[in-house]
């Protein structure tokens, strides 16, 4: 919470933040028994994940990518240091489909091209899924250790929340129209603000559930559901809001429906109360934006007139997409090209933020198979082994971003990764919980 504060008033304190936090996880791993370095891996990927916006809109990161780098390099040292425990071949083989690409866009250099930039930008995303992937495949995690794992995520939300109250305290002042709100979102890009704030929203959801035994924890987390809520909705970006709605959907009926007769009436109890809330959070941020949020859901722009294009444009983008794959269905256009292509036959120079699309285009035929691995393989996973509870909530959140947000961020990587762990319960009573 304090970082939040400290960040708003020392902006270069949010380099030594990153800085000081990378330290501290590679200090902590390294001393930490090997028996537990995998969890200590995922908790300090966890905790950069969930800090990654916050660098990124206060200027903390010495480079754009410095969070999935970060994430990448903590699993290259759990990868080094620690026994494999299967072979995911499936993802070494998605790795390896991805750097034909980068030979096409070196044969096709233009002068508005730079071979590193379209690397590092379009590349670093789908790479650090691929290593998160290959370190998690059938990792064995406790019940307990994952949801520590995931309240390591909440810690730097909390300090982006405050962040986000300081520097726009009074959200009426910054509402116009239906359009996004980057003031909202304390200057940076409402899609991946609000991205963030989703997970939040889940976490603090699953906890309310799952990870609160008395009522004093219960408020405490119904009262950060209830902000991170907020503070996503008002960014007017629906994407992270609708996806963090399927994760915690996923959950409460997976949780619901393996849990005995007891519980299945305490579940129902609070899923009463969650929606109260829920209702109350909307009706909040309806009255602090005069009802422009409402229009924003119901797709009409500020007059109260339904837009033609509920995608705000993107179908278009995806549409152009898929016809350059079609013209280059082997190999694809190379790295970073389609939108280069895009601003000189359409001269629109823009992003569809459709990761599949994307793939597909720039890599094609490869990029298909990447992508059917991607699509496959955790899938097939669930087949074999249903101990992952979090399962749903992890493989939607991956699927359902990577469609209104690319990978312009860790989190969709990191998360991915998550849904292929092998969840373990240490009794009987708590593996009731399992789905």
């Amino acid at each position: 919470m304090f970082i939040g504060l400290f960040i708003y008033l020392f902006p270069i304190f949010s380099k030594i933040y990153l800085i000081g936090a990378l330290i501290y996880f590679i200090i902590k791993i390294f001393r930490i028994k090997p028996s537990h370095r995998a969890i200590q891996i995922l908790i300090a990927c966890s905790y950069i994940t969930g800090a990654e916006v916050l660098i990124r809109m206060t200027g903390g990161s010495f480079f754009y990518e410095a969070s999935k780098y970060s994430v990448i390099l903590f699993c290259l040292i759990g990868l080094f240091t620690t026994k494999q425990r299967s072979e995911p071949i499936a993802y070494i083989i998605y790795i390896l489909l991805l750097i034909p690409g980068i030979f096409v866009t070196a044969f096709n250099l233009t002068e508005n091209t730079t071979l590193r930039t379209a690397i590092a930008f379009n590349l670093s995303g789908p790479i650090c899924l691929g290593i998160v992937a290959i370190y998690c495949y059938k990792l064995k995690v406790s019940y307990n250790n994952i949801h520590k794992i995931f309240f390591s995520m909440a810690l730097p939300l909390i300090a982006t929340i405050v962040y986000l109250f300081l520097f726009n305290p009074s959200i009426r002042d910054t509402i116009t129209g239906t359009g996004s709100n980057f003031a909202a979102s304390g200057g940076f890009g409402p899609n991946q603000v609000a991205t963030v704030l989703g997970l939040g929203m889940f976490i603090f959801s699953i906890r309310f559930f799952a990870q609160s035994p008395s009522l004093f924890l219960k408020i405490i987390n119904v009262i950060f559901f209830f902000i991170m809520s907020y503070r996503a909705i008002i960014t007017f970006s629906r994407g992270g809001v609708i996806t963090a709605l399927f994760m915690i959907a996923a959950f409460v009926f997976f949780y619901f429906k393996n849990v005995n007769a007891s519980n299945k009436l305490r579940i129902s109890r609070l899923l009463i109360i969650f929606l109260g809330v829920g209702f109350s959070i909307w009706l909040y941020s309806s009255l602090q934006t005069s009802g422009f949020i409402d229009k924003r859901y119901a797709n009409q722009d500020a007059l109260g007139r339904e837009k033609a294009d509920i995608t705000t444009g993107r179908t278009n983008l995806v549409s152009f997409e898929l016809g350059e794959f079609l013209n280059n269905p082997f190999v694809g256009v190379g790295v970073g090209k389609i939108k280069e292509l895009r601003e000189e036959k359409e001269g629109v120079l823009a992003a569809s933020h459709n990761e599949m699309s994307r793939i597909v285009s720039e890599h094609g035929l490869l990029g298909v198979i990447a992508l059917s691995i991607l699509l496959l393989t955790p899938l097939i996973l669930r087949l074999k082994n249903r101990t992952n509870i979090l399962f749903y909530s992890c493989y939607l959140f991956w699927l359902l971003t990577i469609n209104h947000s690319s990978m312009r961020i860790a989190a969709p990587a990191f998360i991915y990764g998550l849904s292929l762990l092998n969840i373990t319960y240490e009794t009987n009573k708590t593996k009731k919980g399992t789905n």
